[in-house]
């Protein structure tokens, strides 16, 4: 699986970066024919608290999942889009295996 993080309208430091790239990889263990995972860092500025946004595209054989949240800090949006993303995966496992 080829991933791809990009950080807009800020630099991200590799210390975040490492720690998607290590959550990321687990997706490999829930299905192994993703294709590519594009992840979009993003920081809102309307005063709120909960301006991280971490969004997920997963292209896989036939579809794409996307996933978008939003927390106080990075890793915990990342945290909630991953565990989002592995539902996200199972159900379309199951919808494959019954056609």
């Amino acid at each position: 699986m080829n991933l791809k993080i990009d950080s807009i309208h800020f630099k991200a430091d590799s210390k975040l970066l490492d720690y998607i790239e290590k959550k990321a990889n687990k997706i490999d263990k829930y299905y192994d024919r993703a294709i590519d995972l594009d992840v979009k860092l993003k920081l809102e500025s309307n005063g709120q608290i909960k301006d991280k946004i971490v969004e997920y595209v997963l292209k896989v054989p036939g579809d794409k999942l996307f996933v978008s949240t939003v927390d106080k800090t990075f890793e915990a949006a990342a945290d909630v889009g991953i565990d989002s993303l592995k539902r996200q995966l199972k159900k379309y496992k199951e919808k494959q295996r019954g056609r």
